[in-house]
């Protein structure tokens, strides 16, 4: 026998890179490499566009690169906000550590001044869409929230407390180059969605509040203002306020303002953003909005532009996974193919992107509607408007119920997809973000309310409106360019449902109703989004 003398380094060696895959990943530019989003920005930005998508594409290579890798970072495990309650001296000041490229991602994101008067609107959705691929990255949860902080602002002026315009300044335009951060703090460990059983109690100090107890869910701990609801004291009122994380001349010295901070929550997703358990001890508070409507407001105004934006984040997570499943499944060979040349493949392939294509194309219609509107936030169901203008109104109430649960069930389903794209290698976050992004959908999904509390609420709000707006009215204006067939079909199945005990008591009946109810939510939000792709060309 002849013995082969074999160099013992070469022995066993494996040359086999990721090299061309991972450098197409991560040189790709997440607005210039996708048509469709150009497509769609051009039909709705219309006499705008040239000056928006300018300024898009300058924007696009910060965040597909500098920003993305630093969203890997701030991702690892060792990376995640911790509490130190105290420092060296014994002094309780509940500091939220956070990496140094989180800190400079923050930085960047709200140095752009998404929300500033001086950027166009579509530029803002555009920006944020793009800036939703990251995953939540702990910058996004804050970017929503800061959204909402404005809106409740300008909505509800208040010249007795000219903190509030200065607040409204802050997070909007920014001071001396700095924007303040938002959040909202409404969830007690009693009640969750069930903001009626609020029990954190508003004292009244002069014209001003005083916040006392526990809020439960309080995401973007490290904000600097908090969008709350409480209990006026004596009453059976709850009022929306806003809390100072600090009072003038306090932040450099770390005393917060009346308030502790219990610990930070170990969550499925969202992990980069600090979720805490907070005590309230006397904080400082100014009340916005009528005080008879604390709930109306709050729902109305800041949780609606939360829902609106996890619609708008599913479609960017959506984007992200149909261009690395494409890119991988066009790099991977297995078995002498390559991934995307079996036919199970493709068609897994082509069932993402085209999720990904439906979703952006109805976020941005659903966001049309938005701005098309000329006040769209309200607290509650508007009854003082044009008839004609209360449809519409309701018609975008819907629409970001039904996109928000319809997105992120459908965005779980996509992101699990094109992680088996990736067989093995999917699974492993240092190889791939969609694990990570994953599970932030899944959070999303509970955040503003859970799948069946939105199902129940948009049953009720069409059971309320059926004098004055009829189920198949509903139907055919919602469905506007869908066929004739598919309008008259969904419009049977919504007057049937709503003439059976869908929320009733528990039955055999009604839960089937309810499973009925549930598909046919699903189904007719689809609708609505083939009917916005094909509004695209």
């Amino acid at each position: 026998m002849k013995v082969v003398q074999q160099d013992e380094k070469a022995r066993g060696e494996n040359r086999y890179s990721f090299k061309n895959f991972v450098e197409a990943r991560d040189n790709s530019d997440w607005y210039a490499d996708d048509p469709f989003v150009q497509k769609v920005l051009k039909k709705y930005a219309g006499a705008q566009f040239e000056t928006v998508e300018k300024a898009v594409k300058s924007f696009s290579p910060v965040v597909s690169k500098n920003w993305n890798k630093l969203a890997e970072k701030n991702a690892r495990p060792e990376a995640r906000p911790y509490m130190l309650h105290y420092d060296a001296f014994n002094n309780r000041i509940d500091r939220i550590v956070r990496p140094h490229e989180l800190l400079q991602l923050e930085k960047g994101l709200f140095g752009e001044g998404l929300f500033s008067s001086r950027m166009p609107a579509w530029e803002s959705f555009t920006k944020r869409l793009l800036i939703h691929q990251l995953g939540e990255a702990g910058v996004t949860c804050p970017m929503t929230c800061t959204h909402g902080l404005i809106a409740l602002l300008e909505q509800f002026p208040n010249e007795d407390h000219p903190e509030l315009q200065e607040i409204l300044e802050h997070a909007k335009e920014g001071l001396n180059g700095e924007f303040a951060i938002g959040a909202q703090f409404m969830t007690e460990i009693q009640g969750g969605s069930d903001l009626p059983k609020n029990v954190v109690e508003a004292v009244p100090d002069g014209k001003n509040y005083r916040i006392y107890g526990n809020k439960f869910f309080c995401s973007v701990a490290h904000a600097d203002y908090a969008v709350i609801t409480a209990r006026f004291s004596g009453t059976d009122k709850i009022g929306t306020f806003i809390v100072p994380a600090w009072l003038p001349g306090d932040k450099a010295k770390e005393i917060r303002n009346g308030y502790k901070i219990n610990r930070i929550k170990w969550k499925l997703g969202t992990a980069e953003v600090p979720t805490g358990e907070i005590d309230y001890d006397g904080a400082l508070a100014y009340p916005v909005g009528p005080q008879d409507r604390g709930i109306a407001v709050a729902v109305g105004i800041v949780l609606t532009l939360s829902r609106l934006e996890i619609g708008i984040a599913c479609a960017g997570f959506m984007l992200r996974a149909a261009r690395e499943a494409n890119l991988y499944g066009d790099f991977r060979t297995v078995f002498g193919k390559k991934v995307k040349d079996y036919p199970l493949s493709a068609a897994t392939l082509k069932r993402i992107e085209e999720a990904a294509h439906r979703t952006t194309a109805g976020a941005f219609k659903v966001y049309d509607l938005f701005l098309k509107l000329e006040k769209p936030l309200n607290p509650g169901i508007k009854s003082d408007q044009p008839l004609e203008v209360q449809k519409q109104l309701f018609n975008f109430r819907e629409l970001v119920l039904l996109q928000k649960i319809c997105t992120t069930n459908e965005g779980a389903e996509v992101l699990r997809e094109a992680i088996s794209v990736f067989g093995g290698h999917g699974v492993m976050e240092e190889f791939s973000s969609l694990p990570r992004i994953f599970r932030d959908v899944v959070v999303n999904e509970q955040w503003e309310g859970p799948r069946n509390l939105l199902l129940t609420q948009i049953y009720r709000d069409l059971k309320r409106v059926q004098e004055w707006y009829p189920a198949r009215e509903f139907v055919a204006s919602v469905l506007n360019g869908a066929s004739v067939e598919e309008v008259e079909e969904f419009g049977a199945r919504l007057e049937d449902l709503l003439a059976r005990p869908v929320i009733g008591e528990v039955t055999e009946a009604s839960m089937e109703a309810a499973v009925e109810w549930d598909v046919f939510c699903n189904e007719f939000f689809k609708a609505f989004q083939r009917v916005a792709v094909a509004e695209i060309g």
